[in-house]
């Protein structure tokens, strides 16, 4: 798990999410309602959902375009059910929140590689799948 993900509030725009993701060197944002995860914006985000749609990124705000069904991990979750959620939900991020649904970290497919999960199997079917998030 990566801790401390990067998140931003509801009304942040995409730019600001873009700069984020360019000077942290990531392909995601959280996006957060006070201290509560309530989606997700990505890389592909920003272009599919807003680029591609001659979206202005300056003014255009998270809330917009962010994904908010997110399937979401707890901190005492193991690896087995993140592949499982992986696999369901067809995605390659699982953000990790804590009771009070605050994002504590975010498990990405290639955290799970690294843990040695790799090979065929599960991993190799997520990294195949078409993205979601």
């Amino acid at each position: 798990m990566t801790s401390e993900p990067q998140a931003l509030p509801l009304h942040a725009t995409l730019y600001e999410a873009a700069r984020v993701m360019r000077d942290k060197g990531i392909g995601d944002v959280l996006v957060t309602d006070g201290e509560r995860l309530c989606g997700m914006v990505t890389d592909r985000d920003i272009v599919v959902r807003a680029v591609a749609e001659r979206r202005n990124t300056v003014f255009t705000s998270l809330a917009e375009v962010c994904t908010a069904e997110l399937a979401v991990l707890g901190p005492d979750d193991d690896t087995d059910t993140a592949v499982r959620l992986m696999r369901e939900h067809a995605v390659r991020r699982l953000p990790v929140v804590d009771g009070r649904h605050r994002p504590i970290g975010i498990v990405t497919v290639g955290d799970l590689m690294l843990a040695g999960l790799d090979g065929p199997g599960p991993l190799s079917e997520i990294s195949k799948a078409p993205p979601g998030l």
